[in-house]
């Protein structure tokens, strides 16, 4: 999973979410060990502080923990947490959608019979 920054808001948000992403969908599963800052940061390609300032935000959210100086953070273990930061992610997602369809000329009733439809013509 690649990073993806673009000039839409501070690059530190852009991590944050990515991270969050990158939780969701298991490359950072529950309790697992998130790669150090540095190595993040080169991975990315952003300055180390950067890359700090995401993780520390994953921190405050609750989202990953630091047991120590030397252990660094691991993602929590909480699973009420995670199920939060889903949830809030597949808000964004379907707020998304219903935006982009909305700059289609799509009213939220079209847009919600729209997946209604493609659902029963996928089965």
């Amino acid at each position: 999973m690649g990073w993806n920054l673009t000039d839409n808001g501070p690059i530190w948000m852009q991590l944050h979410h990515q991270l969050m992403q990158r939780i969701s969908a298991g490359v950072y599963p529950k309790g697992s060990k998130i790669p150090t800052v540095r190595e993040l940061a080169a991975e990315a390609g952003v300055n180390p502080n950067t890359m700090q300032r995401a993780l520390a935000q994953l921190e405050a959210d609750g989202l990953v923990v630091t047991n120590n100086r030397t252990a660094g953070r691991t993602v929590t273990e909480d699973g009420e947490v995670l199920a939060g930061m889903c949830r809030q992610l597949a808000r964004e997602q379907i707020q998304a959608y219903f935006d982009g369809m909305k700059q289609l000329g799509f009213t939220a009733q079209q847009a919600k019979e729209f997946v209604q439809t493609w659902k029963e013509e996928e089965r």
